[in-house]
């Protein structure tokens, strides 16, 4: 079962964001961070960025590799560490052929780096872009999907908390949909 906590305004929620723009869900294994990472699949579209952010641990990777496997990857999907950027093919919601490139920042040292990358060339060119440890560079990516994944406070190594949100207009006109399909989500009653 995904505990899900509705609107809230929490501390690590990206700056500018509004109130009754986050949702907060425990996800008490990795295949429940993956339904959460399918729930939001269903909203990517080509252009987008997705940031994911967290400590190392959090379940980043796992998050990517659901989001990928629900945008029709079907190679492994690995972390992209020490290559930094690992491009697969996908299609949308809708089946439409979409590149979905899945980046790691953890081994940059400087902004510049991050520019050579050229996120935002990946994304016009019909693909969707996860950006691992984005966080710290979000502001320079522009309109984005906040995904933040948190280690929950117990001894369950597999139990993770999601607090998801909005950066940007493109974003904010998807979020009642995708709040709702957050909330329908199977959920423990608290």
């Amino acid at each position: 079962m995904i505990t899900l906590y509705g609107s809230m305004s929490s501390p690590s929620a990206s700056a500018g964001a509004r109130p009754g723009r986050t949702r907060r869900v425990v996800a008490p294994t990795v295949a429940a961070t993956h339904a959460v990472a399918d729930a939001l699949a269903a909203f990517c579209r080509a252009g987008d960025v997705v940031v994911l952010a967290g400590e190392m641990g959090a379940g980043k990777t796992a998050f990517a590799q659901g989001l990928g496997r629900s945008l029709g990857v079907t190679e492994p999907i690995t972390s992209p560490t020490f290559t930094l950027v690992q491009t697969y093919r996908g299609a949308d919601h809708n089946g439409r052929r979409v590149d979905f490139h899945h980046a790691d920042l953890y081994r940059l040292d400087q902004l510049a780096e991050v520019a050579e990358l050229a996120f935002g060339e990946l994304a016009e060119f019909g693909g969707i872009v996860v950006v691992e440890w984005g966080d710290v560079v979000a502001a320079t990516l522009g309109e984005h999907l906040s995904v933040r994944l948190e280690r929950a406070d117990d001894d369950d190594d597999d139990r993770r908390v999601i607090i998801v949100e909005p950066a940007g207009p493109t974003w904010a006109q998807r979020w009642d949909r995708i709040a709702a399909a957050l909330d329908a989500l199977p959920v423990e009653k608290a």
